[in-house]
């Protein structure tokens, strides 16, 4: 009985042995390809450093200070119906650099050595006067690339152009010598005829005022304004040209504001290129031998 049992339960054990090996693992899934990676989107480009960081007095406004007092830069011009609105070269170039920069613009006129402190103090955001790019400046403001040569001259009276002949006349004591308030004529005044009484007036009207009455014996004014004036007072004569180092001018930009005189550049040099401020200085020659008025308006 027990062999019987012994050999039952031997017969068991190889049954569920044989059970066990017979049976197979399922083969695993194959795994699923991984996606491919989704290319990395190509990087923004950068925006420009300048466009992206200037800033303005105004947000979203360029203000310009400006002396209308100086025909073909800036003046104003008198249309049919009597209403007067700024115009001349530097006027137009200041819209197309706002236009440029995606700016709206507000003039502000002023006397020309108001211009200067206006800049030097960051109250506003541009100087557009027919300025030089005078070394005493460059202490006070940043200079845009120059985009003008005007050069520099004297005027007197049809009356007294025999008197001043070249740049040793024009230093003699006892005559009255006009030029303008912070300008560099005032300076080439001082320089050429300093032995003269200096007469520093705010307005270049002024100056042709006080010629034409015969108060000034003459003044030292730039080369483009006197041919200008020349054509509107024919007691006007412009009898030399004056040397100055640094000829051309410029727009000024207050210190610190780097960025606003990249973008500043990079509009200007586009107008130059591209024939518009050639056409600028035409209409302007052509307005300022109209009706116009050049100084402030009350």
């Amino acid at each position: 009985m027990k062999k019987f049992i012994v050999i039952a339960l031997a017969l068991i054990m190889l049954l569920s042995l044989c059970a066990c090996g017979n049976e197979t693992a399922a083969p695993a899934e194959p795994a699923a390809p991984a996606e491919p990676a989704a290319p990395a989107e190509p990087a923004a480009p950068a925006e420009d450093a300048a466009a992206a960081s200037f800033t303005t007095v105004t947000p979203g406004v360029l203000t310009v200070a400006t002396s209308p007092d100086y025909a073909p830069y800036e003046f104003y011009a008198i249309a049919d119906d009597g209403t007067a609105s700024l115009a001349g070269f530097d006027i137009e170039l200041a819209k197309y650099i706002a236009a440029e920069l995606g700016l709206e613009i507000e003039f502000i006129p002023m006397d020309f050595d108001g211009v200067l402190m206006e800049v030097g103090l960051g109250n506003v955001d541009l100087g557009v006067a027919g300025l030089s790019p005078d070394p005493e400046r460059a202490e006070t403001m940043l200079f845009s690339d120059s985009y003008y040569d005007g050069g520099q001259a004297f005027i007197t009276s049809a009356a007294n152009a025999g008197v001043f002949t070249d740049l040793e006349s024009l230093n003699q004591a006892g005559y009255q010598i006009g030029a303008q308030i912070g300008s560099i004529q005032e300076g080439l005044a001082q320089e050429y005829s300093a032995d003269a009484d200096l007469v520093s007036l705010p307005k270049v009207t002024d100056i042709i005022a006080e010629i034409v009455g015969g108060k000034l014996d003459g003044a030292y004014v730039e080369t483009a304004v006197a041919e200008s004036y020349q054509k509107n007072y024919p007691e006007i004569v412009m009898v030399c040209e004056v040397p100055y180092d640094a000829e051309g001018n410029v727009i000024g930009v207050p210190k610190g504001n780097e960025a606003l005189l990249e973008a500043v550049n990079a509009a200007l040099n586009k107008c130059v290129e591209s024939g518009a401020f050639d056409d600028f200085v035409a209409q302007a020659n052509e307005l300022a031998e109209g009706n116009i008025v050049e100084g402030l308006l009350d």
